[in-house]
């Protein structure tokens, strides 16, 4: 079966899967102590600020609430002191969710995979992000944890997950000659194919399979496609 169907039969797992759906946002009037309460009390890192139609104009963080204490001593950095430093010391007399938040917000659209997900969460050193639909309305939320919620799935799971979704669609009938144990996320997978090609085929599926943490696959096969394809270099 051609490579580029692997996309179209493989389960792409999107933040659609993992986010939490009932979110807790605020409007850009909140307080200031109204905002330290709300993360202290749910320990959260940040909420999302929205507007009346539910769109996301900002996220108020941690970090961002600490900027009164940072710069409560007062602490002019006169002529030397940047503009982030200046946007900082504004932070430290905000008094609402408006002048606190860090906007444009970093967001992800609903249908985006987990890894980009957490692609992003990395390059932007956030620790949630808000999931929006195509009018940019809050849905969702996705963090660090969610997305590693991934690697919690039952065994059982992810072997029918590579039964079903990479060895029967992609081998047909070598499906019944090949064997898949799991054990807390390791998958071994065992047994022969007729070609090369498809020995590293499966590989590689198995690999995107989500909780598959390792693989090791020792498929044999009968017939040397890859060397037989190999350009001369006589």
């Amino acid at each position: 079966m051609a490579i580029l169907e692997e996309v179209v039969m493989m389960k792409n797992w999107t933040v659609d899967d993992v986010m939490t759906t009932e979110v807790i946002s605020v409007d850009p009037s909140a307080s200031y102590r109204y905002l330290v309460d709300l993360l202290t009390a749910h320990r959260f890192s940040a909420v999302p600020v929205v507007d009346a139609a539910r769109r996301v104009i900002g996220v108020v963080s941690e970090a961002d609430l600490l900027r009164k204490i940072e710069y409560a001593g007062g602490g002019e950095r006169g002529l030397l002191d940047g503009l982030r430093h200046r946007a900082d010391r504004a932070k430290a007399t905000a008094r609402t969710a408006v002048d606190l938040m860090s906007a444009p917000p970093v967001v992800v659209s609903l249908g985006t995979s987990i890894t980009a997900a957490a692609r992003r969460l990395d390059e932007k050193h956030v620790k949630r992000l808000p999931v929006i639909d195509g009018s940019g309305r809050l849905v969702g939320i996705v963090t660090r944890g969610d997305l590693l919620r991934v690697h919690l799935r039952a065994d059982d799971d992810i072997r029918a997950d590579i039964e079903t979704g990479v060895l029967r669609p992609f081998l047909a009938d070598e499906a019944n000659a090949i064997t898949v144990a799991v054990a807390g996320g390791v998958v071994t997978v065992s047994g022969a194919v007729y070609r090369r090609s498809d020995a590293g085929l499966v590989d590689r599926l198995v690999r995107q399979v989500p909780g598959a943490v390792t693989v090791t696959s020792t498929l044999a096969y009968s017939f040397d496609d890859e060397t037989l394809a190999a350009p001369s270099r006589l």
